[in-house]
């Protein structure tokens, strides 16, 4: 017999054999070509498995570190809803330092371009008239800037020289009329409800202090931060974070009382949990100011003193404010800064390598990027001075928009609560302790 003639079909066949071996093998694949929902379904959950392992632990280890400090207020705690149509009548006037910042005048402007449109607020822009032309121009904000004045909801003030983020905060003396120190004047004036400036610290401060004035019975004001908890619907207010390198134990016990008046009556927690940043639980531990700061808070009345605070128990959900001395506070705020980068990066070198690594890494790239963007300082606005006879909130130097829109927000809600009313009850009190 002649031989028999090869089959034509054998080849593609086999193809379609190696073929289905492949898809078989590389499920994570599959997902990607997908011929069939049955096909999709099975490759998604070969992806799964690929990229599982990184997906739990986004969600495990960053989420607890994943937070909004304005989350509790946007979810109907008193904050503003952006969702609901706003009435003119409810609008606060709110002085912002347009020539505070790395990059101003006209990204700050640009946040508050926004936050008139989503917030109930009017704004106060004081900047020098030269520079913000010129960023108005080079931002095309020309547009939205007229409608924004036609209405009656920014409204520009003229300012001389500016205080430049590396100078002495003592400049602010001699520049009388810079952007902060007018700015500092409209809520003095009444003319605003509380001021934002994402300048120089140190200079916002002096200038809170030298045209607001401090409180009765609060010898140091104090930069409250919010940080993250366990709980991503719980934040714990730090402070001071860099207002005061050296403190007395007297001032802690004020921080504690400034603390606990803003948890109270802004986060809206019935009764704040008040912590002392320590090396360890036992009151026989720390150092002289520690161990005479923690006498002095649990003689307190006025606050629920819950203890020791270590380290480690910062984010864990146990306490609501948490006070230290400005250094202390400042390293633990740049510490933070830094913790989400460094958990992303580690993230992005354990996913596994060669095919499915890729796969697994196009499957959480955009999550990642996300995770990264909350995390961001940058990204939530500012931290409060608490101690001046105002609402005062000091922006991050590399302020963009939407910091900017997010610090508004902040203000807002911190003038919106009456917080300063019930500072003021406070300073009234019989028993404050002061030192000279």
């Amino acid at each position: 017999m002649p031989p028999k003639e090869p089959d034509k079909r054998t080849k593609p066949r086999r193809a379609v054999r190696r073929l289905v071996i492949w898809y078989r093998r590389n499920a994570a694949v599959t997902s990607l070509v997908g011929t069939a929902s049955t096909a999709a379904s099975t490759a998604l959950s070969g992806a799964g498995s690929v990229a599982g392992v990184a997906t739990t632990a986004a969600n495990t280890v960053l989420q607890p570190l994943v937070f909004d400090p304005l989350r509790r207020l946007q979810r109907g705690l008193g904050g503003p809803d952006e969702n609901t149509p706003i009435n003119d009548a409810d609008r606060l006037w709110v002085a912002v330092d347009g020539m505070g910042g790395d990059h101003a005048p006209g990204p700050i402007l640009e946040g508050c371009l926004q936050a008139v449109e989503r917030l109930p607020l009017r704004i106060r822009f004081v900047a020098e008239t030269v520079p913000l032309r010129a960023a108005v121009a080079a931002l095309g904000l020309q547009e939205k800037l007229d409608a924004a004045l036609a209405s009656g909801l920014i409204e520009l003030v003229a300012s001389g020289p500016s205080v430049g983020m590396h100078e002495e905060a003592t400049v602010v003396r001699r520049k009388r009329d810079a952007s902060i120190n007018m700015a500092m004047d409209l809520v003095k004036q009444g003319r605003a409800t509380a001021v934002y400036s994402a300048g120089n610290s140190g200079a916002v401060m002096a200038a809170a202090i030298f045209r607001l004035g401090r409180l009765k019975g609060i010898d140091r004001p104090a930069i409250g931060a919010l940080f993250p908890t366990k709980d991503p619907e719980q934040q714990v207010l730090v402070l001071d974070v860099g207002a005061n390198m050296d403190c007395k134990p007297e001032w802690l016990l004020q921080f504690a009382l400034l603390g606990n008046i803003y948890s109270r009556d802004v986060l809206q927690v019935a009764r704040p949990r008040i912590g002392l940043v320590n090396i360890g639980e036992e009151e026989c531990k720390g150092n002289e100011l520690c161990l005479r700061t923690h006498s002095l808070l649990a003689a307190e009345s006025r606050f629920r003193f819950t203890g020791n605070c270590e380290g480690r128990d910062i984010l864990s959900g146990q306490f609501d404010v948490v006070v230290c001395d400005g250094f202390t506070g400042n390293v633990l705020l740049k510490f933070l800064e830094s913790v989400g980068s460094v958990l992303l990066d580690v993230i992005k070198v354990e996913l596994p390598r060669g095919r499915r690594g890729k796969v697994g890494s196009a499957f959480l790239i955009n999550n990642l990027r996300r995770i990264k963007k909350r995390l961001d300082h940058a990204e939530h606005g500012g931290a409060l001075l608490l101690g001046v006879d105002g609402v005062c909130v000091i922006g991050h130097g590399s302020s963009k928009a939407l910091s900017v829109l997010s610090a508004l927000r902040l203000a807002h809600s911190a003038a919106n609560h009456g917080v300063m009313d019930n500072l003021h009850a406070l300073s009234e009190e019989t028993g404050v302790v002061a030192c000279g």
